[in-house]
């Protein structure tokens, strides 16, 4: 990935122009912010603020008309096909004579009516200069048929192709870029003067305009880090609106961003659907006690964390803590997907022991790797011995996965291009044999049973939890050797990662509409998916049959980690706040539990007792499970029930077995008590994830 260019070099922004869905919208509160943080600039210095989507700028105004984003001066709608000046009311018909050229609207549809597997979007999404359909899953191929067809037949038009479904096709000088450099011509502003921001690939037209300045907000999809990733951008560190907001302060158009607490929406302004179902729960903001409770959680959670540093990285609880009984020495070890996870969950830190904790875990972890590139699940502190095999000598999918997303995240917050220099070919060496574990190339890989975390627990074939670790691993490696300035590889990972996420959305959201992708996949199961539509991703998919349960970690990683859309992340909540899976405490992470005489039931859930119904990976409660779970709500946009949730979760790391705030490794599913190790690392780091991203750690809160 290049290096972001620097505000105070360039020249003032004069002019942002921002796409709508996926960058300002999905989340109410965000959009929210952005609006009070753009109002707040003054007049006569603000830039000119235009709106740059795909929708028809009818579609567009309603935000503006329900007060949830500021007025712009311009609209550009249609994918570049309309501009609309908002002081004079007027669409610009100058711009549609500058368009028109080379564009019969019949020829257009009738040629492209033709395409295999393709079907017209609803008359609301087209007009005169846009010819909309879908097509899901388009391969490179089928555009470029499509765009040669079009040229045989003497059109001058662009195919604009995003979201691997949406497909536009309009005039020539007609895209999101092509629109806004005619504005910016009849404006006077140079598109040195200008900052654009989107997260889909028909705003790469945009982003690629030279000279110009662009966000990257971080869900962006693939599709737009693929077509960027030659140029300098700033990749923003948060989500949505904002991220536009993260990026307008790195570009310095604003110094201070509005606060979570500020734009709340209040449970009488949301939507029927979600009003309905938070009632009982207590909302507000939180009272004094509520803040010194996570305070206190907060301070607690970083001894917790520095119990766990050692010599080569973080263990997986305290050393010094836990008595070691029969298997449980493994715990005194450094784990692949426990260390990562807090790795990746304390980078906010600045800490100098826990900075050199998070390297030390990932140098340890990779100089272990072996020759064919597995990385092992654990290397034991006391003597180095890496064990590659795990509880039954099965080997660890997910240690390689966790460990790629890790020496991403940590690169791109601390900037250290030497150490993945130094590993590189180790990554390299990593991915090959990920990817060997996609033995049939259809994008999933196939797990062994109890291959992953849930290592005593009977999941194979497809499991939706390591195949939304392929795909953020896939995104992040290909941006690993963005910054290595490998960008023809890194676009090959980058393109197979929009593959891997078309499949996992497909196979594991099961739906009786018509099916979204043509390849003939799970075709075994067609007949018991047909029978009715998910609420969430499903846990597992095998040739043979597949497992309804709702995996709640699974779900709740394929949001954070920008595998599920906002709209179905919100269907998927629905379901399982619904269920109660947050009940007595953050959070169970299976549901429903696997009881006897189940058919998913294995007589070595006995074992230790481990696995059986509300215990351990069989719908235990899991408290680092929990702050991803506070995370996804804020996400989502209820901010003061990720709060509330918070404080849940902070009773929760308090309980202990022997002291309180011991953040336990896990607990009874029905009793709420404390079971696993305690101290344990990844339990801490994400309760200070869950923080800062909630804006609930101690610099922030502040109690009367």
């Amino acid at each position: 990935m290049p290096t972001p260019a620097t505000a105070h070099r360039q020249p003032r922004v004069r002019l942002f122009s921002s796409d709508l869905d996926g960058t300002l919208l999905g989340n109410l509160e965000g959009s929210r912010r952005f609006k009070e943080a753009w109002e707040k600039l003054p007049a006569d210095t603000r830039p000119t603020l235009i709106y740059n989507s795909g929708r028809l700028v009818d579609d567009m105004t309603q935000f503006v008309q329900r007060e949830e984003l500021p007025k712009p001066e311009f609209y550009i709608g249609g994918v570049g096909t309309q501009i609309f000046d908002t002081h004079a009311g007027v669409f610009l018909e100058e711009f549609n004579a500058h368009i028109g050229e080379g564009w019969v609207r019949d020829t257009v549809d009738s040629v492209t009516a033709r395409t295999p597997g393709i079907r017209p979007q609803p008359p609301e999404f087209q007009h005169r200069f846009k010819s909309s359909w879908f097509l899901d899953n388009a391969t490179i191929a089928q555009l470029q048929d499509l765009e040669a067809r079009l040229a045989a037949a003497g059109l001058e038009v662009n195919v604009v192709y995003s979201s691997q479904r949406d497909l536009d096709v309009v005039p020539k000088r007609a895209t999101k870029g092509g629109a806004l450099t005619w504005l910016c011509e009849r404006l006077g502003v140079p598109l040195a003067e200008v900052l654009v921001a989107g997260d889909t690939g028909n705003d790469s037209s945009m982003l690629r305009l030279p000279g110009i300045r662009g966000i990257v907000v971080d869900n962006a999809q693939p599709e737009l880090l693929e077509a960027t990733v030659d140029i300098p951008l700033y990749t923003a560190r948060v989500v949505l609106a904002d991220g536009v907001l993260d990026g307008l302060r790195h570009y310095g158009v604003l110094t201070t961003l509005p606060s979570a607490h500020e734009t709340i929406i209040p449970r009488r302004q949301m939507a029927p659907s979600f009003r309905l179902l938070f009632t009982g729960t207590k909302l507000g903001t939180l009272n004094d006690d509520d803040k010194r409770l996570i305070s206190t959680g907060y301070q607690h959670a970083l001894v917790t964390l520095r119990k766990n540093i050692t010599p080569i990285g973080f263990s997986a609880c305290s050393l010094d803590d836990n008595p070691v009984t029969g298997t449980d020495v493994n715990y005194r070890s450094v784990w692949a997907r426990d260390g990562s996870i807090s790795v990746i969950y304390t980078l906010d830190l600045e800490a100098d022991d826990i900075r050199e904790a998070q390297k030390r875990t990932l140098e340890t972890l990779l100089s272990a790797a072996s020759p064919t590139g597995q990385i092992p699940a654990n290397v034991r502190i006391a003597d180095g011995h890496a064990d590659y095999g795990g509880v039954g000598n099965i080997c660890s999918i997910d240690s390689g996965l966790w460990v790629i997303i890790a020496v991403f995240n940590y690169v791109a917050r601390t900037g250290d291009l030497e150490f993945l220099q130094k590993h590189a070919a180790r990554l390299q060496v990593a991915m090959n044999w990920l990817s060997a574990h996609d033995s049939n190339s259809d994008g999933l890989l196939e797990i062994p049973e109890a291959g992953d975390w849930t290592d005593l627990f009977g999941r194979s074939y497809n499991v939706l939890y390591d195949e939304v670790l392929w795909y953020r691993a896939n995104v992040c490696f290909g941006r690993l050797l963005e910054y290595l300035g490998d960008f023809d590889h890194a676009t090959e990972y980058l393109r197979w990662s929009q593959h891997v996420r078309s499949r996992i959305l497909d196979a594991f959201w099961p739906t009786t509409k018509a099916p979204n992708s043509p390849v003939n996949v799970n075709r075994f199961a067609d007949r018991q998916f047909s029978l009715g539509d998910s609420q969430y991703l499903l846990a597992e998919i095998t040739p043979f049959s597949f497992n309804w349960r709702c995996d709640v970690y699974g779900n709740i990683l394929a949001f954070l980690m920008n595998l599920l859309d906002v709209d179905r992340a919100r269907i998927a909540f629905r379901f399982m706040w619904g269920v109660g899976v947050n009940n007595p405490w953050p959070v169970s992470n299976l549901y429903p539990v696997v009881q006897s005489g189940d058919p998913d039931w294995r007589p070595y859930y006995t074992v230790n007792l481990l696995n059986l119904p509300n215990h351990y990976h069989n719908g235990g409660i899991w408290p680092f499970i929990g702050g991803l779970w506070v995370r996804f709500i804020h996400r989502l946009g209820f901010h003061e029930v990720a709060l509330r949730e918070l404080v849940q979760l902070a009773k929760l790391n308090r309980l202990g077995r022997q002291n309180e705030w011991e953040f336990n490794e896990w607990a009874h599913g029905t009793t709420g008590r404390p079971m696993g190790k305690a101290y344990q690392a990844w339990s801490a780091a994400t309760f200070i994830k869950a923080c800062h991203e909630v804006e609930a750690d101690p610099k922030r809160l502040r109690t009367d």
